[in-house]
């Protein structure tokens, strides 16, 4: 198979980050501003796919840095349901990459009538979501032809933490923010083809986090079904040992995702115990116990370490695809716009 579209646009990651907060730069500020005018007591958001779990890395980036609590909304409410919810002193953030599927717009919609604060966080600034919003962040990621996410979950992913990085006027995580193309550039050689070998012939695997990194193993376990054929499950490295942890035995893969915040003793702990009950348990840690340590490329900061994360992940990712022979660009039975009601 010569090159795919998925490689060539993981490569393309670090350039689309520096144009996000380069030319995107006047749209995140005034996203930022917007919110904090705003001061809401609430914000929701509003996404689906690996959106969503962009989202879900806000909700952390945000209620760790503002204190403000974020709850994932589902769009049926308004789009199905026909319910407007009770917004006024909250915000609400929709998250599209083509920014067209109607029950992410209707809700964005219907958030923006009962007087939420609307931001769109979109590929496509003229979309029919952008138009929704009060205030709209063009992502910056260029075309992306693979069905399968990757720079435009990472763009997506970034202008959410920038957005709060602006809202906090967090100097540590600005400048984080600035020194992350290149972070990005170093992800980008992390090999992590042990795991290959390791999942090559595997059926199903555990993908685990905490904090801001279980947003990484959710997109992680949708690219390891969507793109491989493996049957992957995200947990928290706390909510597994509630009776998940009970089919990890002899050669069972595990791929925990360790940053460098509070939670990275919770994760080798987990990671630990899962190896001693037969698991093959890889971390992102050079200090990994009883697990096989995965190279990382750190980037100073514990909200910025996810994003490299999942740089290399996504390396890992489509080299696992074509090993299982697998087309990554051309998931069965999906289309790169999904458009639900």
């Amino acid at each position: 198979m010569t090159q795919t579209h998925m490689k060539r646009e993981i490569a393309e990651i670090p350039a689309a980050v520096a144009r996000l907060l380069g030319e995107g730069r006047p749209a995140l500020d005034a996203a930022a501003k917007a919110l904090a005018d705003a001061d809401p007591r609430l914000v929701i958001t509003i996404a689906r796919g690996s959106s969503d779990h962009a989202a879900t890395f806000f909700k952390y980036a945000c209620e760790l840095s503002t204190g403000v609590p974020v709850a994932s909304v589902g769009p049926s409410i308004a789009s199905i349901y026909g319910v407007d919810l009770k917004l006024d002193r909250a915000a609400a953030i929709g998250i599209s990459q083509s920014g067209k599927s109607p029950d992410i717009v209707s809700m964005l919609q219907s958030a923006a009538r009962s007087g939420a604060t609307a931001i769109a966080i979109t590929n496509t600034p003229d979309s029919p979501l952008a138009e929704a919003a009060d205030a709209v962040i063009d992502i910056c990621a260029g075309e992306e032809q693979s069905v399968a996410a990757t720079k435009t979950f990472v763009t997506s992913a970034v202008a959410g933490l920038a957005i709060v990085a602006g809202w906090s006027a967090d100097k540590a995580l600005l400048g984080a923010l600035d020194a992350l193309p290149e972070a990005l550039e170093n992800a980008l050689s992390c090999d992590w083809s042990p795991l290959v070998e390791a999942t090559a012939n595997a059926n199903s695997l555990y993908v685990l986090g905490r904090g801001p990194g279980a947003a990484i193993a959710h997109e992680a376990a949708l690219k390891f079904k969507e793109t491989s054929g493996l049957h992957a499950e995200a947990y928290s490295t706390a909510e597994v040992l509630h009776g998940p942890a009970a089919i990890v035995q002899k050669g069972f893969p595990v791929l925990a995702l360790s940053a460098t915040d509070k939670a990275r003793s919770s994760i080798l702990e987990t990671s630990a115990r899962l190896a001693g009950q037969g698991g093959s348990v890889f971390v992102t840690d050079p200090q990994p116990g009883a697990a096989i340590a995965l190279p990382v490329a750190r980037t100073g900061h514990p909200l910025t370490d996810p994003i490299a994360l999942v740089v290399s992940f996504y390396g890992f990712i489509e080299a696992l695809a074509r090993h299982r022979g697998f087309n990554p660009d051309e998931p069965p039975h999906l289309r790169k716009v999904t458009s639900t009601l």
